[in-house]
């Protein structure tokens, strides 16, 4: 009998133990993209994508008392765009999905409510450009925006706060920048012209965290 009821606590100590390990996220934001340079014989003008809403989920373990892997998808919407002389071509809608595994330092939970981390990590983007082709596009003589696929290895870097709502509830919020190559697949240079090489995204968010 006592044998079982030491099992029984020991099995509950490790369960206890492993529940702290996991935690579970949905944030919501926006998506605030650089544009490149462009130029060539064509004259001078910027390609890039127009402000959009983003939104994601993660799921984390935490390895150690300061260090936490997470795993995370965001969706965001990045219509493309080209603009010069105060000139922009007409909307053309496009998405992009990011999926990165981060390594994320943060002070202990048990020491604040309000605890600050930061984040760095890596992993893909893809970027869709989803609007219809026309025969003539403004602006053309620097780039064409297509309806084509690229992806484009991504670099994760942030940090922001989280607050303790509840005991296993966390207002989280963070800044994220995800850099990557320009997708020059989806907004093509005319010939002649040249593209800059590297975009930010500087991904604003807030959400929900579970401590499981």
């Amino acid at each position: 009998m006592r044998s079982l009821v030491f099992s029984i606590v020991i099995l509950g100590a490790a369960t206890a133990a492993f529940a702290q390990q996991w935690e579970f996220g949905a944030v919501g934001g926006g998506s605030l993209l650089s544009d490149v340079s462009v130029s060539g014989a064509a004259g001078k003008a910027t390609a890039g994508f127009a402000p959009g809403a983003a939104f994601g989920a993660f799921v984390g373990e935490n390895l150690y008392s300061h260090l936490t892997g997470e795993l995370h998808y965001e969706f965001m919407q990045s219509d493309l765009r080209l603009s010069s002389g105060g000139q922009t071509t007409a909307p053309f809608t496009g998405v992009a999905h990011a999926l990165h595994f981060d390594m994320v330092y943060h002070t202990n939970r048990k020491e604040s409510r309000t605890q600050f981390f930061a984040a760095l990590g890596g992993g893909v983007k893809v970027f869709r450009g989803t609007g219809a082709p026309e025969a003539y596009q403004a602006l053309s003589q620097f780039g064409y925006l297509t309806q084509t696929q690229a992806v484009k290895p991504m670099v994760s870097v942030g940090g922001g706060l989280t607050y303790q709502l509840a005991p296993r509830i966390f207002l989280r919020a963070e800044i994220r920048d995800f850099i990557t190559a320009f997708p020059s697949a989806l907004i093509t240079p005319a010939p002649g012209m040249k593209f800059g090489s590297l975009l930010n995204d500087i991904v604003p968010l807030v959400g929900i965290t579970y401590v499981h």
